[in-house]
């Protein structure tokens, strides 16, 4: 059985991780092994430690890339809601993977910001309006949207259901299953 990484970008509260877990159990079900590298996760053990600095964030995507080409390059089906805004971080993932034969599909949870700050799942948007946080990602930090990813879901517009069938379906028409 071969491995892929599923890479999920989009702003915080886009639906990212809802859409993984979905799938996650999807996959699972079906027997797949299946892994969710989960952002917040990653930050408090792997990236422990990282800050919000541009390079930081390069570091952070960098190492869950790294991380999720070696479950892949093992037969694993790795999910992977992270933010990861910017387009050189991502590119360079994609390549790494390219590089070692390593399956990978870029899904762009494609959210706009204001159905997020109303979302506000962690409370971001609140405390960034307050002046309690700064940094935010495509608040008063950038966000390099995708301009060609594999996939673009529109989760503001469907269900988690149907978003997850959508990124199933890609992995599926792409020999990733």
């Amino acid at each position: 059985m071969s491995g892929a990484t599923v890479w999920l970008t989009g702003l915080p509260s886009a639906g990212k991780t809802t859409i993984a877990r979905a799938l996650a159990a999807r996959l699972r079900a079906e027997g797949r092994r299946v892994e969710v590298l989960d952002g917040d996760e990653i930050r408090e053990f792997l990236s422990a430690g990282l800050g919000f600095s541009r390079e930081d964030r390069d570091t952070n995507v960098r190492r869950i890339g790294f991380v999720a080409r070696l479950l892949a390059a093992h037969g694993v089906t790795v999910l992977v809601p992270v933010i990861a805004p910017y387009t050189h971080s991502r590119e360079a993932v994609r390549k790494h993977h390219q590089e070692h034969g390593t399956g990978y599909v870029e899904v762009h949870v494609a959210t706009p910001v204001e159905v997020c700050s109303v979302r506000d799942v962690k409370g971001l948007y609140a405390r960034q309006a307050a002046g309690e946080l700064s940094g935010l990602t495509g608040v008063d930090d950038p966000y390099e949207a995708p301009l060609d990813p594999d996939l673009r879901v529109e989760a503001h517009e469907q269900s988690v259901t149907e978003s997850a069938a959508a990124v199933y379906e890609l992995l599926a028409g792409r020999g990733l299953l």
